[in-house]
């Protein structure tokens, strides 16, 4: 960690940064779980299909990591921190980097601890994606809210132009982006919901299916993508795995996507790339 310093490349910077510190000495604190609501039984409209991403922002205050310059690294600052605002950020890439996605509405501090929500939509298919950036010292609830809506719970609905959208637990993928909290901090299991179709997920934090297997094996969610190793959770990764996904392509397919597109910002192999991100138990 002291060379941190030799290091030239922000990827690899950011490879290291999503690390946790002490991750020997991890904690083992308890949380009580949320209350937890029914969930939906409304679905979205036949033929529409929606996602729901949660961000959690790079937080060299408040998460176990290696720090990263003082911009990108605020997480109270949206709008240029590394996994949001920031080049390769889950809004800068997909409002400014892609022709696959546009930008209906842009909601800033809904709550105490997500302080921004985005709205997209495919330009060509009927899928709704919903983005949202959570306060970096909130890295817990946002970690708890993801396993809630891949339990199939705390659904929630967005309306948008007289349409009612359903994300949350009602979502057909759910994803996660950030640094992999439980590295740091315990939270007890929770159970997939008893109503509802199942959901996908993808995780894209260091080690995701070695920290997160437990819980997602219990919320019932498939594991689309997760990882087995260091890595930038870069919004590059989500984007390509989804061009597949729309399209209801195979896992394989949506796998060798977003190594392909891994490999390429990372200037790795792509049998690397694909070593890190796999898909399925």
């Amino acid at each position: 960690m002291k060379t941190i310093s030799l290091f030239i490349s922000i990827g690899l910077f950011a490879v290291l940064q999503c690390c946790t510190n002490g991750t020997e000495a991890r904690l083992k604190e308890e949380i009580k779980p949320l209350a937890i609501k029914d969930s939906l039984i409304k679905l979205n409209k036949a033929g529409v299909r929606t996602i729901h991403v949660f961000v959690a922002l790079c937080d060299n205050k408040y998460q176990g990591i290696v720090p990263v310059g003082k911009n990108i690294g605020n997480g109270q600052d949206a709008e240029n921190n590394l996994y949001w605002g920031a080049a390769y950020g889950v809004k800068a890439y997909f409002k400014k980097k892609s022709s696959d996605w546009i930008l209906l509405e842009s909601n800033k501090n809904l709550s105490s601890h997500i302080l921004e929500r985005l709205l997209f939509k495919h330009k060509y298919r009927n899928v709704y994606l919903l983005a949202d950036a959570y306060d970096g010292q909130f890295i817990k609830q946002t970690t708890i809210d993801f396993l809630n809506a891949s339990a199939g719970n705390n659904g929630s609905e967005k309306i948008y132009k007289g349409e009612t959208l359903y994300f949350g637990g009602a979502s057909n993928l759910v994803t996660y982006t950030g640094h992999d909290g439980l590295m740091d901090f315990a939270l007890p299991l929770q159970d997939a919901s008893k109503a509802g179709s199942k959901r996908e997920a993808i995780i894209l934090a260091c080690y995701s299916k070695k920290y997160f297997s437990p819980h997602l094996k219990r919320t019932g969610a498939l594991p689309l993508i997760w990882t087995t190793g260091l890595m930038a959770p870069e919004a590059y990764i989500l984007h390509d795995a989804l061009k597949e996904w729309v399209l209801n392509k195979s896992n394989i397919e949506i796998q060798l996507a977003s190594s392909k597109a891994y490999s390429k910002y990372q200037k790795c192999s792509l049998k690397a790339a694909k070593n890190l991100l796999v898909s399925g138990w």
